[in-house]
């Protein structure tokens, strides 16, 4: 017979990966009483199914909380990225200014991010719990009622409940928040690989095909993931032997990284269906973090980034309320309008482009004038990299792209001019 057992906290987070990990840190560190609640009963549980490239926007909000200086201490490779165009490879610029990104594979980060978590005063963290229902007070999500292995069911009743459950989110669902699926025109198929780093490295190389796309990401332990994402059309092959399919694709490639002189450690990762998620970020007591609140397309390589800063903007957002300073409303107010703003413009320009389809004509524009342009690449570099958002890029860069058009014209009509022979 199961039994039943109730307790109190001001935060109950579910989900303990980077978002609800980093979620939890933080408003513990501000004096908040967290729950955190993990299904998986293993400490050293990880994300499989995932990249593990850090965006450069998220560093800054790392060394302000004190994560990076461990997430380096674990391995990670500082990095930044070259990009194969057909008009030839768009390069970092040699005196950035943005910091470097991030790789550190998924099995080191989410275990060491969960131990810092269950370290930390006011945190109590709850393995192998299943959330299955959620408490109400009118309105009102008031906690979260959760199952163990052996049955047993404890409710957790708190002020605020963080969903950092993942791109199908059960407490999403559960609360009933609004969500937003687009389709997703690709398949990815990925694997580790030991031997000769690829050409720049720790340099990651990315190879816009358009539509297919491949990466060749240095991280840890002197690794490198290959991971390529490609139309269904792609499918039937990989489906026989993904293996062989993810070295031959490789070795296709222009200017082809040395995946003949490497060997696959671990085993071959797929994943069929990706569409892209959104979610209202808020409710009556409830805030959605990570996947959960905004799940998108992996090519770009946002999600782990995106899911520390989120975290950071929820903890920021909330502290005051949670201490009593104001309505608890008002800080969700302010969590949604600074997620917003972050997030959603850069969402709907990766979500279209998710569908498989073709590059249009001003992306096109983009990728071929920042491949002859390097002011315009260390744009695109900010842009790529989430350091500046949308509207500010294509503000910068229009001016770059028509200078640089009207430069190849009078180039073309000076070539073309006929000479003039004198007698």
């Amino acid at each position: 017979m199961s039994t039943s057992m109730s307790s109190d906290h001001d935060v109950v987070i579910v989900g303990a990966s980077i978002a609800g990990c980093t979620a939890a840190t933080l408003l513990a560190r501000r004096g908040a009483r967290v729950a955190l609640v993990e299904r998986r009963p293993d400490p050293q549980a990880f994300k499989r199914v995932c990249g593990h490239f850090i965006q450069s926007s998220a560093v800054p909000m790392l060394e302000r909380s004190g994560l990076l200086e461990p997430i380096e201490r674990a391995g990670a490779v500082r990095t930044r990225s070259r990009i194969w165009t057909r008009w030839g490879w768009i390069e970092p610029p040699d005196r950035s200014t943005l910091p470097a990104s991030l790789n550190l594979r998924r099995e080191r980060l989410d275990p060491l991010l969960r131990a810092i978590a269950s370290e930390t005063p006011g945190v109590t963290t709850l393995l192998g719990a299943t959330v299955d229902g959620l408490l109400f007070d009118g309105a009102r999500v008031a906690g979260v009622e959760t199952r163990d292995g052996g049955g047993r069911r404890r409710r957790l009743h708190a002020r605020l409940v963080v969903g950092a459950d993942g791109r199908q989110s059960p407490v999403a669902k559960l609360a009933g928040l609004d969500s937003r699926v687009r389709p997703h025109g690709r398949f990815v198929y990925g694997a580790y690989f030991e031997g000769t780093p690829p050409a720049a490295a720790p340099n990651g190389s990315l190879w816009f095909l358009d539509p297919q796309w491949a990466a060749a990401f240095p991280t840890d332990g002197g690794l490198t993931l290959y991971s390529c994402m490609l139309t269904h059309d792609r499918l039937p092959e990989f489906r026989r032997d993904p293996a062989r399919a993810l070295r031959a694709f490789f070795a296709d490639l222009p200017d082809p990284p040395p995946v003949a002189d490497s060997r696959i450690v671990g085993s071959v990762i797929g994943k069929l269906q990706m569409p892209n998620v959104r979610r209202g970020p808020t409710g009556p007591g409830i805030a959605l973090v990570g996947d959960a609140a905004l799940a998108a397309d992996p090519v770009f390589g946002v999600g782990c980034g995106w899911a520390f800063q989120a975290a950071e903007w929820l903890a920021d957002a909330t502290a005051p309320a949670l201490a009593g300073a104001e309505p608890l409303e008002v800080g969700l107010r302010r969590y949604r309008r600074r997620f917003r703003h972050a997030l959603l413009a850069h969402d709907d320009l990766i979500s279209g482009y998710a569908t498989g389809r073709r590059m249009n004509a001003a992306e096109r524009q983009i990728f071929s004038t920042a491949a002859r342009d390097p002011r315009l690449a260390a744009r695109f570099e900010a842009f790529g990299t989430r350091n500046v958002d949308p509207r500010r890029f294509v503000a910068a860069a229009m001016p770059r792209i028509a200078a640089s058009q009207a430069r190849r014209t009078l180039g073309a009509r000076r070539s073309a001019r006929p000479l003039e022979v004198t007698a």
